[in-house]
């Protein structure tokens, strides 16, 4: 898994070379730092419950041949949540946060876009799923990404402190990557909902 984040990550952290350096972003603060924690359990318990008791044919099924599988929705979030974890932990090396950054602004935009389905991007490519793990593999790999995602957000220091851009939203801040990879996990717990939903999907 790690070649298919190392690529990912590169490819997001090039971008910092072209913004500059400015005044470092606030210290989280405790209540941050909480709300994070608590969206980043709150969507956990999201994937958990839209996957609970799913038969291998249920995690398999595709609606059609250009959608996804549950299976393929949880291998996409781990490869995901693995890109997000290299870009905060190199940081410290991104450009510091200019004094002009309005961080409730973009974090409040990060919480209302990502999670919004009625928009579509497309998947990085190296985080495109190809069924590299099998479905109880891949939400073991989710489980452990998400523990990963909270040990961060407690001990990295400075998350207000550096900018990384995003490629659709541009310019973020650790602490709203982290806000970001939550708000994922909740963006395709809808799509999980919508397989599931979906005309023949498997009863059993």
């Amino acid at each position: 898994m790690k070649q298919y984040i190392s690529r990912m990550t590169m490819g997001l952290l090039a971008g910092t070379l072209c913004l500059s350096a400015g005044t470092a972003g606030k210290e989280l603060t405790a209540s941050e730092q909480e709300r994070a924690l608590r969206y980043l359990t709150k969507t956990r318990v999201g994937v958990i419950a839209a996957t609970k008791g799913l038969t291998e044919a249920q995690w398999k099924f595709k609606p059609a041949p250009d959608r996804w599988s549950v299976a393929e929705v949880v291998e996409h979030l781990v490869l995901i949540e693995g890109a997000v974890h290299g870009i905060v932990g190199n940081l410290s090396k991104a450009p510091a946060t200019p004094a002009e950054f309005d961080a409730r602004r973009i974090d409040a935009m990060v919480l209302a876009k990502v999670a919004d389905r009625s928009t579509k991007y497309p998947a990085p490519e190296a985080a495109v799923p190809t069924g590299r793990w099998s479905p109880e593999d891949a939400l073991a790999h989710f489980l452990a990404a998400r523990d990963e995602s909270a040990v961060l957000l407690k001990s990295t220091p400075d998350l207000r402190g550096h900018i990384v851009p995003h490629p659709v939203l541009g310019p973020m801040d650790g602490y709203e990557w982290i806000l970001a990879v939550a708000a994922h996990s909740e963006r395709h717990t809808q799509q999980i909902l919508e397989v599931k939903a979906a005309p023949h999907f498997p009863s059993k």
